[in-house]
């Protein structure tokens, strides 16, 4: 099977899916080491860890493409990455969707918003008309015949910039094209949750778990009996490695000296595999005799 495949399989009759954000290597093996099977590279995070910049639209293309590479080389877990708008109409959608594909990915998020795009749980959010946005859909899903096969989650921005009602149309004319998973960023309460889960019936359904963002955070049980099992949890990791970097410089600066670590030294070295990596050095090593 693909990997679109594979998460397809996981997602079946009513399997249930959990996928951290990740955003770099580091992050993506230890969310790995964690036990989670699929991994989302978050804009959000890349923009953070790579610019320090927010998630207003200055992450390329390239960068994106770059970090799920990374990424998918650095793990054995199936990989979705962030898309945003697909940089560009439905041509550049295609580039896009092929240059994920060929990093490994198993499939992309691709949203309708007005580049440049914005965090979905931030004000100021557009959107641009459903017909062009369900061309981008379209043009990544014909891929498929061409043997580059993503699983294709449809997230609509719609609800907070034109109302829940065409948010909904959105979504449901997305999952009459054939893409995986519909995705509605942002819904306020468990009530616009359920409105979504009724308007698109018999489709994968993605819920947004993000801390302090617009939508209430919930159980991944709750947002099941909800109709959501394709949960992401995008900026957990990043938050918590922010505030753990700025206690442990701050210490720094006020000691003079590290604070205890709270991985040690040999247990990071076998979390990026330093002994495996030795071992493949040994054998290629020059022959004293030689």
């Amino acid at each position: 099977m693909t990997p679109a495949d594979q998460l397809r399989e996981l997602l079946r009759d009513g399997g249930r899916v959990n996928m951290p954000g990740v955003f770099d290597a580091l992050s993506a093996r230890c969310a790995e080491d964690a036990g989670f099977p699929v991994l989302f590279v978050t804009g959000f995070g890349v923009s953070a860890a790579r610019l320090a910049a927010p998630d207003i639209g200055y992450v390329t293309q390239t960068e994106m493409a770059g970090s799920a590479r990374e990424v998918c080389r650095a793990t054995q877990a199936l990989v979705l990455v962030d898309a945003d708008t697909g940089y560009g109409d439905a041509l550049s959608a295609v580039r896009t969707a092929r240059e994920y594909h060929a990093a490994g990915a198993a499939g992309l998020f691709l949203e309708d918003q007005v580049w440049p795009k914005r965090c979905g749980h931030m004000e100021g959010k557009r959107v641009i008309p459903a017909a062009e946005w369900l061309a981008k859909l379209r043009a990544v899903a014909d891929l498929r015949d061409e043997g580059v096969d993503l699983f294709l989650t449809a997230r609509t921005d719609a609800l907070a910039a034109a109302g829940l009602d065409e948010a909904l149309a959105r979504a449901k004319a997305a999952a009459a094209l054939g893409v995986d998973a519909v995705f509605v960023e942002a819904p306020r309460s468990r009530d616009d949750l359920l409105r979504i889960a009724d308007a698109t019936p018999g489709m994968i359904r993605v819920a947004n778990m993000v801390e302090g963002g617009r939508t209430p955070l919930l159980t991944q049980e709750d947002l099941a009996d909800a109709g959501f099992t394709l949960v992401v949890t995008p900026l957990t990791g990043l938050f918590a490695a922010t505030s753990a970097m700025r206690a442990a410089y701050a210490a720094l600066r006020r000691d003079g000296l590290p604070p205890p670590p709270v991985i040690g030294f040999e247990e990071f070295n076998a979390l990026v595999g330093l002994e495996a990596h030795r071992a493949r050095g040994a054998r290629y090593a020059a022959d004293d005799e030689g």
